[in-house]
């Protein structure tokens, strides 16, 4: 599905998915990186236009959520949506982990997954300076992104055949259950005729 919406919107797609991705909803930052490089390398997409797309989508989610921590204060904790990201446990361990690393913790979170929406979130809960904020952010998007973007490039061809091969085994999997199911049902009628 995200190829699709990705493969229908390119460069506009690539940004949402990103965004989306960068509120907290469960899709991994790194899926539809690989997917625009992917595309890219197949020309469906300039491979500049892809890679700014995913920087800017990347950028942008992670700055919304600090805007919103930083906007709303603590009333966001109220909110059942952002309770199930940032839990009163995983709150407090990030808050100690800002204050133990101040802005490295940005760069961290950035690179793990699941850690980069309560991080984003809380370093506007905390009013991380924002200036600060973005520069260190932009500098961790600059190294994560164009990083995945470029194995995945380099990979892309060869996934493909991977999943042409994918594709032909599934075929003969299911030649295969086709054929033991019919043996099957060709038992259980001789069976019925016996009986």
């Amino acid at each position: 599905m995200l190829t699709q919406l990705i493969g229908h919107f390119t460069y506009p797609g690539v940004f949402l998915v990103l965004l989306v991705s960068g509120l907290g909803v469960p899709i991994p930052e790194e899926l539809p990186v690989a997917i625009a490089a992917m595309m890219a390398r197949w020309d469906v997409m300039r491979w500049q236009g892809a890679l700014l797309a995913c920087m800017a989508g990347a950028l942008a989610g992670d700055v919304l959520l600090y805007w919103l921590g930083r906007h709303f204060g603590r009333r966001i904790l109220r909110w059942s949506t952002v309770r199930r990201v940032l839990t009163p446990a995983r709150e407090a361990r990030i808050m100690e982990a800002y204050r133990r690393h101040g802005l490295k913790f940005l760069v961290v979170a950035r690179l793990v997954m699941g850690l980069r929406s309560a991080a984003f979130l809380t370093a506007g809960l905390v009013r991380v300076p924002f200036l600060w904020f973005v520069l260190v952010d932009m500098v961790a998007v600059l190294v994560s992104v164009p990083l995945t973007f470029g194995v995945a490039y380099a990979v892309a061809d060869s996934v493909a055949v991977a999943l042409a091969r994918v594709r032909a085994v599934q075929l003969w999997v299911a030649g295969a259950v086709l054929l033991i199911a019919a043996g099957w049902l060709v038992v259980l009628l001789r069976r019925g005729q016996r009986d």
